[in-house]
């Protein structure tokens, strides 16, 4: 492992990733790396297409070169990382069937420490920048998660809950899963 852990949150909306994040580091006295997507959507409105999705990927990664530079340099043991390109990969490959090069070129060189994958067990939460408020795609969306966490080599945990119970158990796979 290397010195800095990259813990990835990731899950379908509306699993309280974000949520999750900021409280992990809060825990941890650490800096997370923020969903990129959420903030282009903002100042480019909902609507994308395929192209939009890599130059989303492009500044999920860029955001994450910062954050793992900043934690670095203030010496946190810890990096708590809001999506990666598992989820861009899924994202691509959900709505246009089809994935990027370069998400699947990140994916093989980007190395983490541990996966935490958010459970479908918190109600959707209606806010502008989701999608897919139905049951059916928010099972299939985890279930391509699970699949693609099951067939790699890194660590990783489904975690369940609600509100400081779902915070706890992700501790509890962090602390597990090695601490620094």
């Amino acid at each position: 492992m290397s010195q800095l852990q990259k813990i990835v949150i990731l899950g379908p909306e509306s699993t309280g990733k974000s949520t999750l994040c900021e409280r992990l580091s809060k825990h941890y006295n650490t800096i997370w790396c923020e969903e990129y997507a959420r903030e282009y959507l903002s100042k480019n409105g909902k609507s994308y297409n395929f192209e939009n999705l890599l130059t989303i990927a492009k500044g999920q990664i860029a955001n994450e070169d910062r954050a793992t530079q900043k934690a670095i340099k203030e010496n946190k043991t810890k990096l708590i990382i809001d999506t990666d390109m598992y989820v861009m990969k899924v994202w691509c490959e959900y709505v246009y069937n089809n994935c990027h090069p370069f998400i699947l070129e990140e994916i093989s060189k980007r190395k983490y420490d541990l996966y935490l994958l958010c459970d479908i067990d918190l109600p959707w939460t209606a806010d502008e920048m989701r999608e897919y408020p139905d049951e059916q795609p928010r099972k299939e969306l985890f279930a391509l998660y699970k699949e693609l966490l099951i067939n790699q080599d890194t660590p990783w945990a489904i975690v369940s809950g609600t509100g400081e119970t779902r915070t706890k158990n992700a501790m509890k796979f962090i602390e597990q899963y090695g601490t620094k």
